[in-house]
């Protein structure tokens, strides 16, 4: 298997290069030249199948034999150490948890194995990997946490100043050793782009190992398949409709993967809040992107999506395809929090305001279409990671989670940085 930039479909590099590159150097994201698909037979023996089997199946599929198959192994079962549970609320309502990482959030899955990815590969090498990350919440903290004390590794995080819930901030900003948190003037669309400049600047490229650990990265979106293709297993028999809280598109651009590897996966919801670009580039088939604007479910204020490259070259930039496949509605701050309050009283549920979201634009679905069939809500972050919104919604305390509990506890460490691009590459230049 190799990869080409979503820019040029000319030039083609190793899993190794793509990972280590994190973005090509013309800007664009590294994509597999093929979806690879799975034999028919995969189909008839998946129930069967463990959620760490159908990983290393997948996983084998877009690495080929660039990891010998008993190392390949042995990083699923060291970052495939939690699972991703279905919840059924009612007859057509699921919710696929994906919080019970270690940082409760799904960026785990991405995280522990790329973190790993990157270990095997760095360590065949003498030069030392500096990773950058641009994160709107959660990404931050996955990445700090499966890095940490990876040795031949330096992480910098990005994150915007007063963006982030106090718990999200805590969780990457707590960290020492090999993890730096730089707290950003300005918005996650401004910490993107700070590491996309960074990527391009042939100063930094000449004297620093530069990668990303953002769903630019490859290595965070080959997992991520994973947990579609395994839920999958569980309603074989019915119409599949999965609603994906959506930011930077890393996460849907993941199921939309495993739908074009042979997962009979009938439709895909792209939920969005008020940063509503990719729900209006499918109405519209023009994509305007904007400055982001603070919401309840801050993960998905996104401005400028980096993965709609993927997903316009999945479907080769025929907007229309997309539509059969793909629906997307928004929601303000004030439908989430009814939608928090509606799931807990009718199903006695608590869930997050990204999930919240999700749910709203799963039920618009089925009411627009008029389709039967199995919802699934991906649930991307445990509820108590947003106390203040949820407490806020359901008009009562909720428990904290314990894991929570203990960062919290813990001394923020963080460097202040505007948004201009010679602080960030000054900074990196005088600390490496």
């Amino acid at each position: 298997m190799k990869y080409f930039s979503t820019r040029n479909k000319q030039k083609f590099f190793t899993f190794r290069e793509a990972v280590l590159n994190g973005l090509a150097e013309d800007g664009g994201l590294f994509f597999p030249e093929f979806i690879p698909t799975f034999q028919k037979s995969f189909l008839k023996e998946i129930k069967n199948l463990s959620f760490r089997e159908i990983s290393f199946k997948t996983a084998s599929l877009f690495i080929d034999n660039e990891i010998p198959q008993n190392k390949l192994k042995e990083i699923i079962e060291s970052a495939i150490y939690f699972d991703a549970p279905i919840v059924n609320l009612s007859n057509e309502l699921n919710v696929l948890e994906l919080f019970h990482g270690p940082t409760l959030a799904f960026k785990d899955f991405g995280a522990q194995f790329m973190a790993r990815i990157m270990e095997y590969f760095v360590h065949q090498t003498t030069r030392e990997l500096i990773i950058l990350v641009a994160t709107s919440g959660d990404t931050g903290s996955a990445v700090a946490n499966g890095f940490y004390g990876v040795e031949g590794i330096k992480v910098f995080i990005l994150y915007p100043s007063g963006k982030v819930s106090t718990i999200q901030e805590k969780q990457l900003t707590t960290l020492d050793k090999n993890v730096t948190a730089l707290e950003i003037e300005g918005t996650f669309d401004d910490c993107q782009r700070l590491v996309k400049q960074a990527f391009m600047d042939e100063d930094l490229k000449v004297k620093l190992n530069l990668s990303s650990a953002n769903s630019i990265n490859i290595a965070r979106l080959i997992p991520q398949t994973f947990y579609y293709i395994n839920s999958v297993k569980y309603f074989l028999d019915k119409k599949i409709i999965i609603s994906v809280p959506s930011g930077n598109l890393g996460n849907i651009t993941a199921g939309l993967i495993a739908k074009k590897m042979g997962m009979p996966i009938y439709k895909f919801i792209a939920a969005t809040n008020s940063n509503s670009v990719f729900t209006e580039y499918l109405n519209t088939g023009i994509f305007s992107p904007r400055r982001s604007v603070l919401t309840y479910s801050n993960a998905m204020d996104v401005g400028n999506p980096s993965n709609l490259e993927r997903i316009q070259h999945l479907y080769n930039f025929n907007v229309e395809q997309m539509r059969n496949e793909i629906s997307s509605f928004s929601f303000s701050d004030e439908k989430t929090l009814e939608a928090i309050n509606e799931i807990y009283h009718k199903f006695n549920y608590i869930i997050d305001p990204h999930g919240a979201v999700g749910y709203l634009a799963l039920n618009k679905y089925f009411e627009t279409s008029k389709i039967n069939g199995i919802g699934i809500v991906a649930e991307t972050a445990h509820y108590s990671k947003f106390i203040d919104v949820v407490e806020k919604a359901i008009n009562q305390k909720i428990e904290i989670h314990e894991k929570l509990k203990e960062v919290l506890a813990k001394e923020k460490k963080s460097v202040k940085l505007d948004n201009n691009f010679d602080s960030l590459k000054n900074f990196l230049l005088t600390k490496n």
